[in-house]
């Protein structure tokens, strides 16, 4: 039996072409057990799961080199589907040769955005074992969107016993890199091919995946930040939160009038105040002395729904108060602190946190004063701090997915395949 099958071989069977989920794991299970947990209405199941293994024709030549990848340009071999209606619920979960999605014209995701996403990594370590940094997180966050956008929630264990098996499947797709890992993009849409605003009685869950190296073109170097207080990306009471694909359509503009200005990203301010909010796609830190003369690690709230509630902001705020290094802080923070932090030199470092990046740290700022209705230039000294903050944050973080695991472990952080 090929190798690439091995590891799948104890938990399905051959029928046909196809290989579905094997029904004698049941019977360890007690038939009232089986009975009272089996709802087709509350989620897939990953016993149903069917596989169709690719032809040699339809798997495709990996990257000899995944460093020179542009983010989301290149896929691997497979993807994930499963399709639910209101009536029946959640139909069997299907993994099959990537192919294009047939959708009815009238499907709802094409005219009121009914969609959210997900992003996620699974990495390759030292040990040349693949692990997904923490997944429970990505479904939590996943589920909590179904439910704002009005689509079917789901299991998260079954959904990542699922992606399990998907990345068995394409294990050599997982570059042997620390700077490059498999972005998993699991996607939910409503495909109710009917018009008029309402609920989706038709729904996908899909998941496409493909390797990918460095996000920004410009590598582990500083970016530069549009802040333009007229350009707002979420408001209280809005979806922010959620990782729903009609935030960031709009946004696209704004990138563009931020890339007209030599500026890679842009910071985006909320209110009269101008509060920091995030960056690009990206949570904001900041490190620098307080008014009381305190080291501290900030980043702005959750509370008010402006922000997305990131893994990788998750994961640098733990981190954070674990060292017990500095005073670390959630709070509201306006360009008025920042212009007056950066003037008494009490601003350090200022940089993103994502998973698509991890780290990245900012160079400059070019900020609209709204009073003046002129740009002005604000140097951000990360790449020179002394104090090395968001460079530990990088290296502790890729330790613990890729280049050193076993020297650093954060418990229940990796999920082996």
């Amino acid at each position: 039996m090929p190798a690439i099958l091995s590891r799948v071989a104890p938990r399905i069977n051959y029928v046909g072409s196809r290989l579905m989920a094997s029904a004698a794991r049941l019977e360890t299970v007690p038939r009232e057990e089986i009975h009272k947990e089996y709802d087709r209405k509350k989620t897939f199941y990953h016993k149903d799961l069917e596989i169709q293994l690719a032809s040699p024709s339809q798997l495709k030549t990996k990257p000899l080199d995944p460093t020179k990848l542009k983010f989301g340009h290149t896929y691997a071999d497979y993807m994930m589907t499963c399709d639910w209606d209101a009536e029946t619920g959640w139909h069997h979960p299907k993994i099959e040769p990537i192919a294009e999605l047939k959708i009815h014209p009238g499907a709802k995701v094409l005219h009121y955005a009914s969609e959210l996403f997900e992003g996620m990594k699974a990495y390759r370590g030292v040990d040349n074992k693949i692990r997904m940094f923490r997944p429970e997180m990505n479904m939590a966050r996943m589920k909590r969107t179904a439910i704002r956008a009005a689509l079917p929630d789901f299991d998260s264990e079954e959904m990542i016993s699922v992606l399990t098996e998907m990345l068995r499947l394409d294990q050599e797709w997982v570059p042997n890199s620390d700077v490059c890992s498999l972005y998993m993009r699991p996607t939910l849409i409503g495909t109710d091919p009917t018009l008029g605003v309402a609920v989706s009685t038709e729904a996908k869950m899909f998941v496409i995946t493909g390797p990918v190296g460095a996000y920004y073109s410009t590598g582990f170097q500083p970016v530069s930040l549009l802040a333009d207080s007229r350009f707002i990306r979420a408001f209280p009471g809005g979806v922010g939160a959620y990782k729903m694909g009609c935030n960031y359509a709009p946004t696209i503009w704004v990138g563009k009038e931020a890339a007209s200005k030599n500026c890679q990203q842009v910071l985006w301010l909320y209110g009269e105040n101008e509060d920091l909010t995030e960056v690009g796609t990206m949570n904001i830190f900041l490190f620098w002395k307080n008014e009381e003369g305190e080291m501290e690690l900030i980043t702005p709230p959750l509370h008010r729904g402006l922000i997305l509630p990131g893994v990788t902001r998750d994961s640098v705020l733990q981190l954070g108060r674990e060292w017990g290094e500095y005073k670390v802080t959630e709070r509201t923070l306006n360009m008025e602190e920042v212009k007056k932090a950066l003037s008494e030199k009490r601003l350090y470092e200022m940089f993103g946190a994502g998973t698509a990046c991890v780290v990245s740290p900012v160079g400059k700022i070019l900020y609209h004063n709204k009073v003046t209705d002129e740009y002005e230039e604000l140097q951000i000294p990360t790449m020179a701090s002394k104090y090395g903050v968001m460079q530990k944050f990088y290296n502790t973080i890729n330790d613990i997915q890729v280049r050193e695991y076993g020297r650093i472990i954060k418990d229940g952080w990796m999920r082996d395949i």
